[in-house]
C-alpha cells in the first residue's frame, strides 16, 4: 500500500524539466527516488538545476535538446536508447506560446508552436515505445509504463491564449486517447494533465496586467492561481501505482475553471 502513490525506482523521461510546471515535476519525482532524464534547450540552466538535485541526493542525468526539431528528438531518442533499457515513465511537458491574433501570426511561427507542443509529443512517444514496452513487461511490474502529456485548459476551452496554442494543446487530448487504445494490451498507459493558469514564467508577463489578472480570478471558483507543485503531484499521481486503472483521461488541474467556463 505504501508505493500506491509513489515513483520510487521509476526511470522517467521529462521534457522541458527545467523551469515552472517541468521543474516541479522533476523535483517531485526526484524526491521521490525515480531516476531522472531531463530534458532542455538550455545548458546552462540544465546543468544548474542537475546539480540541485544531485546535491539533495537525487538521481538527475540531463540532455540538451530542442525537440520543437527533428534533430533535437533524435537526440534524445538516441541518448535514452544508450543509457536505458527500459523507460517506466515518460512526461511531455516542453512547451511553448506566442500569442497573436489568428491573422497576424506568421505561418513559421504556427509551425514552431505546434512542432513543440504537439508534433514533439507523437514523435517522441512512438519513438520511445520500445522502452515503455520493457518496462511495462518487466517482472514486478504491476502499475505498467506510463505516459503523461501537459495539455492545457486551451485544449478544451476558448480562452485568449491563441489558436495554434489551443489546436496543439487539443491535439495532445486526442493523442492521449489514440495512444491509451493502442497501447493498453502493451501494458502502457497514457493520460495527460490540462492546467488552467498556474504560477510560470510563460504566464508572468500576461499576470501582471491587473485587470486580466483579475478576470482570471474572478473565473476560477477556488479564487488564485495555482502553483507548480499542484501539477506535479497530479502527474506523479497519474505515474504511480494508484492509478494503475486510469488511462486515456485528461485530469484538468483548474481551479474549477472548466465547470464555470470563461
Amino acid at each position: 500500500m505504501s508505493n500506491l502513490f509513489s515513483v520510487n525506482g521509476k526511470n522517467a523521461l521529462v521534457t522541458g524539466g527545467t523551469r515552472g510546471i517541468g521543474r516541479a515535476i522533476c523535483e517531485l519525482f526526484q524526491a521521490q527516488g525515480a531516476a531522472l532524464q531531463v530534458v532542455a534547450r538550455g545548458e546552462e540552466e540544465l546543468v544548474r538545476r542537475l546539480e540541485e538535485w544531485r546535491a539533495t541526493g537525487g538521481k538527475a542525468d540531463g540532455i540538451v535538446a530542442d525537440v520543437s526539431t527533428s534533430e533535437g528528438r533524435w537526440k534524445v531518442i538516441h541518448s535514452l536508447r544508450e543509457r536505458w533499457e527500459r523507460l517506466d515513465i515518460f512526461v511531455n511537458c516542453a512547451g511553448t506560446n506566442i500569442r497573436r491574433k489568428s491573422v497576424d501570426y506568421t505561418i513559421e511561427e504556427y509551425r514552431h508552436i505546434i512542432d513543440t507542443n504537439a508534433t514533439a509529443a507523437f514523435e517522441l512517444s512512438r519513438h520511445l515505445f520500445p522502452l515503455l514496452r520493457n518496462a511495462a513487461q518487466s517482472a514486478g511490474n504491476s502499475s505498467g509504463a506510463s505516459v503523461v502529456f501537459i495539455g492545457s485548459t486551451a485544449g478544451l476551452s476558448t480562452v485568449p491564449t491563441g489558436a495554434p496554442y489551443a489546436m496543439s494543446k487539443a491535439a495532445l487530448d486526442q493523442l492521449t486517447r489514440y495512444l491509451a487504445v493502442e497501447w493498453a494490451s502493451d501494458g502502457i498507459r497514457v493520460n495527460s494533465v490540462a492546467p488552467w493558469y498556474i504560477r510560470t514564467p510563460l504566464v508572468e508577463g500576461v499576470l501582471s496586467d491587473e485587470l486580466y489578472y483579475n478576470t482570471v480570478i474572478d473565473r476560477t471558483p477556488l479564487g488564485r492561481i495555482g502553483e507548480p507543485i499542484e501539477v506535479a503531484a497530479a502527474t506523479a499521481f497519474l505515474c504511480a501505482a494508484g492509478a494503475s486503472f486510469i488511462t486515456g483521461q485528461t485530469i484538468a488541474v483548474d481551479g474549477g475553471f472548466l465547470a464555470k467556463g470563461m
